[in-house]
């Protein structure tokens, strides 16, 4: 199994999920932004090439997922890795705005 180590940068108003994996010096990225009280869009998500296939990009999806679940907030799932997950996992309905397959739209404003 890959050991991939997750951290978080939030700035308050944007912010990334940043995955590393044991021996390969490059990183994922899971980025977001909060659109207003316990609600954030995620934005994107990249990896280089020296990660494909490490499984650096679901952790970090799971990663989102946990911590929406463990601090309360909602996600609208702009990101097509991220709403191409969701399908195969209906079960996180609890923490989208938007059902699986569905195209999500943004009705906040970014906060200041």
């Amino acid at each position: 199994m890959t050991d991939i180590t997750i951290t978080t940068e939030d700035d308050g108003r944007h912010g990334r999920y940043v995955a590393k994996v044991a021996g390969i010096d490059a990183e994922a990225e899971l980025t977001f932004t909060h659109r207003g009280p316990k609600l954030i869009s995620a934005d994107h998500t990249g990896a280089p090439d020296s990660l494909k296939g490490t499984g650096a990009a679901a952790a970090l999806v799971d990663h989102l997922i946990a911590d929406a679940r463990a601090q309360g907030f909602r996600i609208i799932p702009l990101c097509p890795y991220v709403r191409a997950r969701y399908e195969r996992h209906p079960d996180w309905q609890d923490v989208m705005t938007v059902a699986p397959g569905e195209m999500p739209r943004i009705s906040a404003r970014p906060r200041s």
